[in-house]
């Protein structure tokens, strides 16, 4: 299986966790909340969907009205078809969910996993983000020592686009060290209210945000500024 497919198999089983769908609800979520399927194929969903059935993590609910016409050629059906993810199904995305190697934090699939962290236990969330957050590290260390080499050799407008780059890696590294800073602080702050062993063992594996970052609304004055009217 492919990076590719994989990671839409993973955010079709969040997607359908959260409630059950036919296609073209699917497709409208994948498009709109999951950014990154904002390129992908459609014609690549309806396969999808039928090998998840078939390996039993999906079942498929006939009737109502007729379904995206599109799916159809596809599908070789028009009536509608509801898609609910079976036991199996679930359990199969709990263990997608705590996998934190490589593979939770590439280009391809770290949108995908960070979409569905809401669903996902606070320590594998601080894995994944520190994982990474290591890997930008790396990249932009190579970026600097590449760009010292070249800088002599690169003319104006290709120098300017390796700096756009690393300028890019730079802030979603400043963005990872905020989103970690705010696991750490919420992991802090629930160990230190815990009552009881037993309790703080359930609070750790819970799905509850650490509480993200909070970003002042930039068309809102600033109460503390003097000038704001």
């Amino acid at each position: 299986m492919s990076r590719r497919s994989g990671i839409l198999e993973f955010a079709i089983l969040g997607l359908l966790r959260e409630s059950p769908m036919h296609g073209y609800e699917l497709r409208k979520r994948l498009n709109t909340s999951l950014g990154v399927f904002r390129a992908f194929s459609y014609g690549s969903l309806y396969p999808c969907l039928k090998t998840l059935v078939a390996n039993g993590w999906l079942i498929e609910e006939s009737g109502g009205a007729a379904e995206d016409p599109l799916a159809a050629p596809l599908t070789g059906r028009r009536a509608k078809i509801v898609y609910r993810l079976t036991a199996e199904g679930k359990e199969h995305f709990e263990e997608l969910l705590s996998q934190t190697g490589p593979d939770a934090y590439e280009d391809e699939t770290f949108a995908a996993r960070f979409a569905f962290f809401g669903q996902t236990s606070r320590d594998v969330r601080m894995r994944v983000l520190e994982g990474r957050r290591s890997r930008l590290e790396e990249r932009l260390e190579k970026m600097r020592s590449s760009l010292a080499r070249t800088r002599e050799r690169l003319d104006d407008y290709t120098l300017e686009l390796q700096r756009h780059g690393m300028e890019s890696v730079e802030r979603e590294v400043r963005w990872l060290n905020e989103l970690i800073e705010s696991e750490r602080s919420g992991r802090d702050r629930q160990r230190s209210s815990s009552t009881s062993s037993e309790d703080a063992a359930q609070q750790d594996t819970s799905g509850e945000t650490g509480g993200l970052p909070r970003h002042r609304d930039s068309t809102r004055p600033d109460p503390s500024d003097d000038t704001a009217t």
